[in-house]
């Protein structure tokens, strides 16, 4: 598959927004490109396992070097999301 190219993590016209249901303080999170799926995943993620958590980490990561689509990565989320109990619902842009 050929390379896409390092990308703008912090935003994307590829990246189509989502809002993930979390509980404690962070009860809505935004997430709207790269780099808020990396930080959803870092940092307000309720765990640090799973077998979707680490496959959408490293989508993550694969997206924002340009090796997979932002869509890839934005599908892992969800996944992720869904293994964790977390609702996503579809925000409008």
């Amino acid at each position: 598959m050929p390379r896409l190219g390092l990308v703008n993590w912090r935003g994307n016209d590829d990246f189509a927004p989502l809002v993930l249901v979390m509980s404690g303080e962070e009860e809505n999170r935004l997430v709207r490109s790269l780099g808020e799926v990396a930080n959803a995943l870092v940092v307000g993620w309720p765990t640090d396992d799973g077998k979707e958590y680490i496959a959408a980490v490293k989508a993550c990561v694969d997206a924002i070097q340009g090796d997979v689509p932002a869509k890839t990565a934005r599908a892992a989320l969800i996944r992720a999301a869904e293994e964790a109990g977390i609702r996503v619902v579809a925000a409008v842009h």
